[in-house]
């Protein structure tokens, strides 16, 4: 009897498992192998972060970031000096900012930007695309592919999103940020395909503007990405003055 009931929870499985896979989009599909691309399942990686005002001033921001899994990221200022030390936490939709100075984490949200500029918290601390959005395969031509993503809930950022993937490398080319009313947020920009060793071949530069904030620009520039395990302590709120020691 024990046997037999045994054989009838697995095939409930099997079924259940075979319905989700088939649930799953084409558009679906391509978004993973996007996510899959543009960065290994845990790893560091060095950004230099540039935001550049109407009048041409410049504000640049280096920051040590780690990521494990889909759903933890966590990053440390290197620099300006008035900056370092300051680190930044990402726990699936929870984010916090800890400051030396006042000593303890603070509650951030992802519009929100640590940085002042154009990027928000959601794209310094950014987790899968897969993770946070559904996709639909909206065109497809010799060049690439145009995929319409959309928020799995709420508290995701942006309600949609409209990606442009480049068909050689399957890696994002442009990114339009839509409000769930339809209204444009920000463009985001992908360049400068590089080959960053381990099997990451992936663009190196990131731009944004955004209507709401014209004659504004924000560049990230990303070197260093390796893969790398990491202790789930790194991701956790004690730990977040000690992040720069994971440097080598």
């Amino acid at each position: 009897m024990k046997s037999m009931f045994s054989v009838a929870w697995f095939l409930v499985l099997w079924m259940l498992s075979a319905t989700l896979a088939a649930q799953e989009t084409e558009g679906d599909q391509l978004l993973r192998e996007v996510d899959r691309r543009m960065q290994p399942d845990s790893f560091e990686m060095y950004r230099k972060i540039i935001n550049i005002e109407p009048d041409g001033r410049q504000r640049e921001f280096v920051l040590y970031s780690v990521r494990k899994g889909e759903d933890k990221m966590a990053a440390v200022f290197l620099d300006p000096p008035g900056e370092r030390g300051r680190s930044t936490l990402r726990l699936d939709e929870n984010m916090w900012l800890y400051i030396p100075e006042v000593g303890r984490p603070i509650r951030i949200t992802s519009l929100q930007s640590v940085t002042g500029g154009v990027f928000s918290n959601a794209d310094i601390l950014r987790l899968d695309f897969s993770t946070e959005y559904t996709a639909t395969l909206e065109e497809e031509d010799e060049e690439g592919y145009v995929l319409d993503l959309k928020a799995r809930g709420p508290a995701v950022a942006y309600d949609r999103l409209r990606m442009e993937v480049d068909r050689a490398s399957l890696t994002p080319v442009t990114i339009e940020a839509y409000a769930a009313g339809g209204l444009l947020i920000k463009t985001l920009r992908y360049s400068n395909i590089t080959d960053f060793g381990h099997g990451i071949v992936r663009p190196a530069v990131l731009e944004t503007d955004s209507p709401l904030r014209r004659g504004y620009r924000s560049v990230m520039l990303f070197s260093g990405i390796t893969p790398r395990e990491l202790p789930d302590e790194v991701f956790t709120l004690s730990y977040m003055p000690r992040i720069g020691e994971l440097r080598r």
